[in-house]
């Protein structure tokens, strides 16, 4: 069987995509582990399938490039909107279903989509990190040089520590450069590994900023490997954050077929 696929990336944060609207398409886990695959297979953080939806524009399946469903990804939510967009599924605003709810996205440009986030009411603050479950959970370390830290191996340890068992967290290592402008470097659990950009990380590490006091900002710009993303949100109380928005870049990287 030959299957089209498409490859975006959000930031860095890559994504293999496959229209699945009319339900033709079945994966096991090892067969999107191979997909994935850099070495073997097409090469990506994330596998996403776009299906129908009886209430809203279309479904956001997502698998993590360990071939396990996983939870909201919002980088990954971003790409399947600019592929809604590119099937003419949609205008330049949409409502889609996703693993945690309802998501509002709107198209800004050819290469900008702009996610409305899940509201955030519940923060951890720990002596030596901050825990924010924005979609994804993630356990959030402030650092004062993240260019010198090992992020695989310590957010390696830190995710399958015996207080996250047995699904594990996403570990964000996250650097102050001024009041409006932060650095995160992230761990992400299903790809075991550090990625270029995660966009529910970015999210949290935002949030955390702001509820530690580091900045005041509601309009917060993340710097990471693969490119800046811009975290918008409204705050009611210091644990009460919503209309909170993940915006950066979109790119559809190629087109190809895959054989099975």
């Amino acid at each position: 069987m030959k299957i089209t696929f498409y490859k975006y990336h959000g930031a860095g944060n890559d994504f293999v995509i496959i229209d699945d609207r009319q339900l033709n398409y079945s994966f096991s886990t090892n067969e999107i582990k191979e997909i994935c695959d850099r070495k073997f297979g097409i090469g990506s953080d994330g596998f996403m399938l776009l299906r129908n939806h009886k209430k809203y524009d279309f479904e956001m399946i997502y698998f993590n490039s360990d071939g396990k469903t996983s939870t909201m990804c919002g980088n990954g939510g971003r790409c399947i909107v600019a592929f809604a967009y590119y099937l003419k599924m949609i205008k330049y605003s949409t409502v889609f279903q996703a693993i945690d709810g309802p998501h509002e996205a709107k198209i800004i440009n050819d290469s900008t989509v702009i996610l409305k986030m899940n509201n955030i009411d519940t923060i951890s603050r720990n002596e030596d990190y901050t825990f924010i479950d924005s979609g994804s959970p993630h356990h959030i370390i402030e650092q004062s040089d993240i260019g010198l830290v090992d992020v695989k191996e310590i957010g390696s340890k830190i995710r399958y520590s015996k207080m996250y068992n047995p699904n594990g967290v996403n570990v964000n290592f996250v650097q102050k450069l001024s009041s409006k402008e932060f650095m995160i470097r992230t761990y992400e659990r299903g790809v075991e590994n550090e990625t270029l950009s995660c966009g529910s990380g970015a999210v949290a590490s935002a949030v955390a900023m702001h509820y530690l006091g580091r900045t005041k900002q509601n309009k917060i710009r993340i710097n990471t490997l693969g490119g800046d993303l811009i975290i918008c949100f409204e705050f009611e109380s210091s644990k009460a954050f919503s209309g909170i928005t993940l915006e950066g870049p979109v790119k559809q990287i190629f087109k190809g077929v895959i054989s099975f």
